[in-house]
């Protein structure tokens, strides 16, 4: 045995000499950064020498950024509340996407109070809301079955009267509903800054620098961000929003609120055969594949949009413990479950998408209103997470939003440059 081990040594030392890795210094240039946002000079940059640094600026009575379902809820009742009284207010509303609705993702089951509020005539003006709930069902699931639970009148997840719908078709119906009142959309048009007076109330924001290169030198293209000035500036920026997390710190606004919490959603779209497919029929679970320790659940929802659709999803809390947790891998995992895959079998996925969620709930809720502006929907967090629905919500508050402004910009009375 010594001899054996001595001649793999040996063969060992002739053939496979010794690896030994040397670091040494690079010589390629190392590309300067410089940042894509407006917020950050670029004066000790040489490559921005010579450019022209000036903004155009528009005045807008109302400026509302993000165009989901409580930013157009808010822009369409300021036009009505404007037609109403005879008054000519311009509102101007700027979108990230390059049409409306192309961001929007949610599961949705939709509670229809607000929008009947907003359109009484909304199934005249074809809203896109075709698949009433029909079948509501509820359950727990364990590794190989499903424990069935009952949903009692008057508790939150009951859907009766609700609607099955795709959001992002919906926000873009609503888009054209605001457009025909007069709203001014600018979609592709992402706020990059919030701009303020010399009081430090909020003067209105600017939009995204464009045609700029990846090592954030200017192209021949660049094309400086637009500066928009308004009375009243709404963010409706969705979870997690970046001017609104600016707004938290500057005005302190989440002082007197719990912290907030938040989920990461996951979403399919499945085409499945029709012999399986329940058009109106809603399903939600907790349990397996998480832990008691993790929070999260899942949906699996039958739409009717002229073709045998699934939509579902999985939620998983992002307070959860262990750091090797992938909730894409949990999803992938409860799609697996007895309960699940028969329905899929077969079937192709169509579509596929992820969101951040508020569920801190009620107590979770910052100071709404700041000197200049305010925050409606998703942005300060208004989901009603007992029910897991937040569109209904997120258009009352832009209604809501828009009612106060109105009677605001219409007061004679008022001095202030901006309403807050």
């Amino acid at each position: 045995a010594r001899q054996c081990f001595h001649a793999l040594k040996l063969v060992k030392r002739d053939c496979f000499p010794s690896l030994c890795i040397t670091r040494c210094a690079s010589t390629a240039p190392v590309p300067r950064i410089t940042t894509h946002y407006t917020i950050h000079p670029r004066d000790k940059d040489k490559r921005w020498e010579g450019v022209n640094m000036e903004r155009f600026a528009e005045e807008a009575d109302v400026v509302i950024v993000g165009a989901g379902p409580a930013g157009l809820s808010a822009a369409i009742r300021l036009k009505q509340l404007a037609a109403e009284h005879s008054k000519e207010i311009r509102v101007c509303l700027v979108e990230k996407a390059s049409q409306i609705g192309a961001h929007t993702l949610s599961g949705a089951c939709l509670e229809p109070r607000s929008l009947e509020e907003l359109f009484p005539d909304w199934k005249e003006r074809g809203a896109p809301l075709n698949t009433p709930v029909t079948e509501d069902k509820f359950g727990i699931l364990t590794k190989k079955s499903r424990i069935p639970v009952p949903i009692l009148p008057g508790l939150p997840m009951v859907n009766h009267g609700n609607y099955i719908v795709r959001l992002g078709h919906f926000v873009s119906w609503l888009g054209e509903q605001a457009e025909a009142l007069g709203v001014e959309v600018y979609p592709g048009y992402a706020a990059a800054e919030v701009l303020f007076h010399e009081d430090g109330s909020v003067k209105g924001i600017a939009t995204n620098d464009v045609g700029i290169q990846k090592d954030g030198a200017p192209k021949a293209t660049f094309e400086r961000g637009l500066e928009l000035h308004a009375k009243v500036t709404v963010f409706a920026e969705g979870c997690h929003g970046h001017l609104a997390k600016q707004l938290y710190k500057k005005y302190n606004l989440r002082e007197k609120c719990q912290p907030q919490s938040y989920g990461i959603g996951l979403k399919e779209l499945w085409t499945i055969d029709e012999k399986k497919w329940k058009p109106g029929r809603v399903e939600h679970t907790v349990g397996w594949p998480l832990d008691r320790h993790t929070y999260g659940g899942s949906f699996l929802y039958h739409l009717n949009e002229g073709e045998p659709l699934v939509a579902l999803g999985f939620v998983v809390g992002l307070d959860y413990q262990n750091p090797y947790l992938n909730p894409f891998r949990e999803f992938q995992r409860w799609k697996h479950h007895p309960s699940v895959q028969p329905t899929l079998e077969g079937g192709t996925r169509i579509a596929y998408g992820a969101r951040a969620l508020n569920e801190g709930g009620f107590q979770s809720i910052p100071k709404l209103t700041f000197p200049g502006g305010l925050l409606i929907g998703c942005s300060p967090g208004l989901m009603n997470v007992p029910k897991i629905k937040g569109t209904h919500t997120a258009m009352k508050s832009g209604m809501l939003a828009s009612e106060a402004i109105f009677s605001q910009l219409i007061n004679e009375n008022l001095q202030s440059k901006t309403i807050g």
